[in-house]
């Protein structure tokens, strides 16, 4: 989803719940929370969807020439040798 589209929407959404709140009767107060809660849901709900989209969308032909370039340059290491490999105690 485009950020200016969701701007749109949200302004739109935030724009029902103060409409639908002053129908209602509600207090300037309780209609700033309200916008504000919703807000902060649309935002949650916003960030979680790019992050799902980010997280599945599938490695582009430059990364996979990136990670075959940096497995082509990293040096051979023993698994002895490596960070964390080695379990030693303290005694």
């Amino acid at each position: 989803m485009a950020l200016p589209k969701f701007i749109l929407g949200m302004i739109f959404a935030l724009a029902i719940v103060v409409g639908w709140s002053w129908l209602g009767g509600a207090s300037i107060g309780t209609i700033l929370v309200r916008v504000i809660i919703c807000a902060v849901t649309i935002q949650a709900g916003y960030f979680v969807l790019i992050y799902t989209m980010i997280a599945r969308s599938a490695p582009t032909p430059a990364d996979i020439a990136r990670d075959a370039e940096r497995k082509l340059n990293a040096p051979e290491v023993a698994e002895s040798e490596k960070l964390g490999g080695a379990r030693r105690g303290l005694h």
